[in-house]
């Protein structure tokens, strides 16, 4: 085996497995979002949402002026419900964010050595071969930190790379539910 038959081993197998990188960094953010965001629905919560709503209901329902008064304490109870919905929901908040914005911290991190080691890795080398008919007016930049073309070939660098397939991910975990 030969030191290009080698090269060229180690560029077919490198643009999957970045891109395989990629996009697992990319779904383990989106999740651990959406646990962030969904985590918050609790059965006091819903209760007290149940409560207000019953309590605007009862208030609407006592239109004569007569009734005023009886409409009034119940919107004012409801405001204090309301307030206390809102008391309840900072607390779990603060309860519940802290560990996912811990994970989500660490794992941009890793996130971020892991890009920069694979751009110190694949520096000067190119990731993929392309057909020069098919990237026409972005030959150029695809082929950023490598060598150009090569046989009517654009050899793809690293940066344009990782920046294709973050937005490839990104499109792709949208996608997924």
């Amino acid at each position: 085996m030969g030191e290009e038959e080698i090269l060229e081993q180690r560029r077919s197998l490198a643009a999957p497995l970045i891109f395989f990188i990629v996009i697992v960094f990319q779904y383990a953010t989106k999740r651990l979002q959406d646990l962030k965001k969904g985590s918050s629905k609790t059965d006091k919560e819903i209760q007290l949402r149940e409560e207000i709503k019953q309590l605007l209901k009862q208030a609407a329902s006592f239109s004569q002026p007569s009734t005023f008064a009886q409409a009034a304490k119940l919107r004012r109870s409801a405001a204090a419900k309301e307030k206390e919905l809102a008391n309840y929901q900072a607390q779990c908040s603060n309860e519940v964010n802290l560990p996912y914005g811990l994970h989500l911290k660490v794992l941009f991190i890793l996130k971020v050595i892991t890009h920069l080691v694979v751009i110190f890795w694949f520096w000067r080398s190119p990731i993929a071969a392309v057909s020069q008919q098919l990237v026409q007016p972005f030959g150029k930049v695809l082929s950023w930190t490598t060598s150009g073309s090569l046989n009517n070939n654009v050899m793809v660098g690293i940066i344009p790379w990782l920046v294709l397939c973050t937005r490839v991910s990104k499109f792709v975990c949208r996608l997924v539910k």
